[in-house]
């Protein structure tokens, strides 16, 4: 009982770096001694240290000495290759703790295993799998990239009361202020933002985040026959902006123009996106590209952002989506659903 309390610290812990860390998983750390923390940690940042050295470092001089009679929790198997930094696995055998307990292990090639054997094979006892779903679930998104050779994907669109997503195919405001703040919340945790070109043209979107503090995702664009023009907010120079088309192959400063072929092309878009190591996306649409990935069934999570009290009557109408809430919230006058979708289990 007591390795699930401090595991669900590392949880806690690791959830503040929340869309800082790609394309490294989100990890916690928390150092036990007599069941007293004397250190605790999470990854920041790609490139910087990760959580168990995090942890390691925020001991107290007086208390390093207990290091080798404590126990060490991660919610995340501790590495075992050199990147940026070196193997964590590795500090915890030279260091000696007593102990290590790990929430979920990470099915990464270069991992996988290797870090748990590293520190059995040095004799200190190691328990694994404590809370592993709830571990799971905060690293959704590094497991899905790494088990599904994907993005982890989430379909977001705002419609009307009547199902419509604008009123007489014109940009209309449908949600409230609060309801925009979440969808700009919701940008930042993720890796990269996707539009079909009949959004860029219809909207104009920057796809930035601006009502709250917060990194930018990657912009992607599919646009065939690239119409969106280069005046319009997609293509400036706030993020880093990918544009799927048929046309060229080329970089420019923030732009990345990737050529694929129509047919299949959502396949080959995820394809892509696999070996430019982006974790997650949030499609933001038009109706035709969401509708594509609903049925495709190429969707792990959906946000609906429906205003219950705003009928539009006439106009673009909003995918079909045949699927049950689990769980809704309401923002003011702004009902917010949220979907997993079982069938991928």
């Amino acid at each position: 009982m007591k390795d699930e309390i401090y595991i669900k610290r590392c949880i806690e812990l690791a959830e503040k770096a929340l869309g800082k860390t790609y394309p490294n998983p989100l990890v916690g750390s928390v150092i036990v001694h007599n069941n007293r923390i004397i250190g605790e940690g999470f990854h920041k940042k790609a490139g910087e240290p990760h959580a168990e050295i995090n942890a390691i470092n925020s001991i107290k001089v007086e208390d390093r000495h207990l290091i080798p009679e404590s126990t060490i929790y991660v919610s995340l198997e501790p590495c075992a290759h050199f990147g940026k930094t070196p193997p964590c696995a590795l500090k915890i055998v030279e260091l000696g703790f007593k102990k290590v307990v790990i929430g979920a292990m990470d099915s990464h090639d270069k991992v996988n295993g290797k870090g748990k054997k590293i520190i059995i094979d040095a004799g200190i006892e190691v328990v694994s799998s404590v809370l592993e779903n709830e571990c799971r679930a905060l690293n959704k998104r590094f497991f899905t990239y790494h088990e599904k050779r994907r993005p982890f994907i989430i379909l977001k669109w705002a419609q009307s009361a009547d199902g419509f997503m604008d009123k007489d195919f014109k940009p209309t405001q449908i949600s409230n202020s609060l309801s925009k703040q979440l969808v700009h919340q919701m940008r930042s945790e993720e890796h990269a933002i996707l539009v079909g070109k009949n959004t860029a043209l219809h909207d104009n979107p920057s796809l930035t985040v601006r009502e709250i503090e917060g990194r930018n995702p990657i912009r992607i664009l599919i646009d065939f026959n690239l119409d969106v023009p280069k005046n319009f907010n997609i293509y400036n120079e706030e993020a880093e902006t990918i544009i799927f088309n048929s046309i060229k192959n080329s970089e420019d400063k923030n732009l990345k123009f990737i050529k694929i072929e129509k047919e299949n092309s959502l396949n080959k878009i995820l394809d892509k996106l696999y070996e430019l190591q982006i974790q997650s996306i949030i499609i933001e649409g038009g109706r035709f590209t969401l509708q594509q990935f609903i049925d495709q069934n190429l969707w792990d999570e959906t946000v609906i952002f429906k205003n219950p009290n705003l009928n539009l009557e006439n106009g673009t109408k909003a995918p079909n989506f045949n699927f049950k809430p689990e769980k809704t919230e309401m923002l003011r006058d702004c009902e917010v659903l949220f979907f997993t979708n079982q069938s991928l289990d």
